[in-house]
């Protein structure tokens, strides 16, 4: 049973009080003042407390402000003992944090009203509580999982190259993990593939997908067999043919309604040819040095529904060639989909300036761009997945 405290300085009130409480079945305690009642208060944590108003020494409007300020009595329902009856003292007793009152002289029916009224408001209290700390262990559980998944799918991501090809890259997961991936291998000693992909939505069941298609791509170029192969005829060395294929296996119809931009491209080193072809991704940026300390930004980017939306979807390759010392540049949205400071969010436009800036002042790497980024649109925090690949043709 939920133990009752009383405190009230008149005996005759405490006997009355506690006689008919516990002939009720309540646990009741008593306290002879205000200072023993927040004493015993903070000993036994009582549901429901019944205090006299006028009280030598410390009154009730006190003890209720001093129980009430307590972390681990603020839920204890508080019921304040008095004849007084104007609106101004409900109000006085109210802003102590009172939750109820009972009128001198008492009613006997009316009191146990009370009590019980005011014990079911404590218990639904104590659920909601109990409740709310269900919820935060959960939250700390999730939030746990989606930074190990983070740290898995950062673990699966390739290594810098340093070669005639140099190849550095940038994942930053936003506060949700999401489902942006890149990848890039040789396919031969002469050409190697790069690709970036960013499924839709966030959690789990963004990342997930991101990593199935990682996983099947990188089985292909292996020779390994997977459970689900890419369909006979696919050509890594044909981005077009690559993301056919991607769209024929996954229909977001069967992948919980995900679907993913991709963009996806095939270097030649030694003819210095670029083969690529995107699905509803932002462009690849080729950045090329056209006279000392002067650059021109290339959009590469074809025509692409996103894969996975429709299973007749086409998609289109380009080639172009790349100049000696350029840059290329392939991101994910959240790179540069960025609200600021005045609710105006920052656009590719802006990004790709950015880029270019950051080549003029020979400050490029993927992480000095990051700290550009951040410092030009005043944010800390990303609300999308934010992954950046810079790859140098030496």
């Amino acid at each position: 049973m939920l133990p009752i405290l009383i405190i009230d300085d008149d005996p005759v009130i405490q006997l009355v009080l506690k006689k008919t409480l516990q002939e009720q079945g309540y646990e009741v305690m008593v306290a002879r003042s205000g200072e023993e009642g927040i004493v015993q208060a903070q000993r036994f944590r009582p549901a429901l407390i019944i205090c006299d108003w006028l009280m030598s020494g410390i009154d009730g409007l006190e003890v209720c402000r001093q129980v009430k300020a307590d972390a681990t009595l603020a839920s204890t329902f508080f019921i304040l003992l008095t004849a007084r009856t104007r609106v101004v003292d409900r109000i006085e007793g109210l802003d102590a944090g009172a939750d109820e009152f009972l009128p001198k002289p008492i009613e006997i029916n009316e009191l146990k009203a009370r009590v019980r009224a005011g014990l079911r408001l404590y218990q639904a209290a104590q659920d909601l509580q109990r409740l709310a700390e269900d919820l935060r262990t959960q939250k700390q559980r999730l939030e746990t999982e989606l930074a190990e998944a983070a740290e898995y799918v950062r673990s699966i991501l390739p290594a810098p190259l340093t070669d005639s090809v140099a190849i550095d890259s940038l994942f930053l997961p936003s506060r949700q993990l999401g489902g942006d991936c890149f990848d890039y291998y040789w396919l031969d000693a002469d050409s190697i593939a790069i690709y970036l992909l960013d499924v839709s939505g966030h959690g789990l069941g963004a990342a997930l997908p991101s990593v199935s298609v990682q996983n099947l791509l990188r089985w292909s170029t292996t020779g390994h067999h997977s459970s689900q192969p890419l369909p006979t005829g696919t050509n890594l060395y044909q981005p077009d043919t690559v993301l056919k294929a991607l769209n024929a296996i996954f229909q977001m119809s069967q992948q919980n309604q995900r679907y993913f931009t991709i963009w996806y491209g095939v270097y030649n080193r030694q003819n210095r040819q670029l083969a690529y072809a995107s699905a509803g991704h932002p462009p690849a940026v080729l950045l090329s040095e056209t006279a000392p300390g002067k650059f021109e930004a290339k959009r590469l980017k074809t025509l692409g529904m996103p894969i996975g939306m429709f299973a007749d979807s086409e998609f289109v390759g380009e080639r172009c060639q790349v100049n000696v010392s350029s840059t290329l540049y392939v991101f994910s949205d959240g790179v540069y989909e960025i609200r600021q400071p005045d609710h105006k969010t920052w656009n590719l436009d802006g990004f790709i300036d950015l880029l270019i800036e950051c080549h003029q002042q020979t400050i490029d790497r993927p992480a000095h761009i990051l700290e550009r980024v951040r410092s030009r649109c005043r944010t800390d925090a990303f609300e999308d997945d934010c992954s950046l690949l810079q790859v140098k043709f030496r």
